[in-house]
């Protein structure tokens, strides 16, 4: 049984599937939660200087939005019952899947538990695919958890 859960958050609705399933089997097996969100650069293109670093605004911004979606996830695991502890990653060296494999290492993870937006064609190549990288890269087991369908037509 999983009883130590990875769950990188977004705010997205496959995140916030894929964290309803995380403590759902954090419940039932008295286990518990790590909520990480990792800060994307992607996210805000337009926010560098033109000598390649992110201006202050940008960063503060970003770990604003990123301590919103872990306290939002949070609440959540209180409200189910769940032992939750949270992680906000401002590495920006690193992608996605690297982040997450050291956090699940570092944390001694059990089982990671994802998101998918489940894009397909020029939508993954131009956005990529998140969940992949977790895959291709997770020291421990992953459980994904797909968006609704209509959502992964984007």
């Amino acid at each position: 049984m999983y009883k130590r859960i990875l769950v990188p958050v977004d705010g997205s609705d496959a995140s916030n599937k894929a964290l309803a399933a995380a403590l759902q089997m954090a419940r039932d097996s008295a286990g518990s939660v790590r909520l990480l969100h990792v800060m994307d650069a992607g996210s805000y293109f337009g926010g560098f200087d033109p000598y390649g670093t992110f201006t202050a605004d940008l960063l503060g911004v970003m770990r604003e939005a990123g301590m919103k979606v872990l306290t939002d996830a949070a609440e959540a695991a209180k409200a189910g019952g769940v032992e939750a502890t949270w992680s906000l990653s401002e590495n920006m060296d690193s992608r996605l899947g690297e982040t997450v494999a050291d956090e699940a290492r570092l944390w001694n993870a059990d089982l990671i538990v994802t998101g998918s937006h489940g894009r397909r064609g020029v939508g993954r190549i131009v956005l990529g695919s998140g969940a992949e990288q977790i895959m291709r890269l997770a020291p421990v087991p992953v459980l994904l958890v797909r968006a609704a369908p209509d959502a992964a037509r984007g």
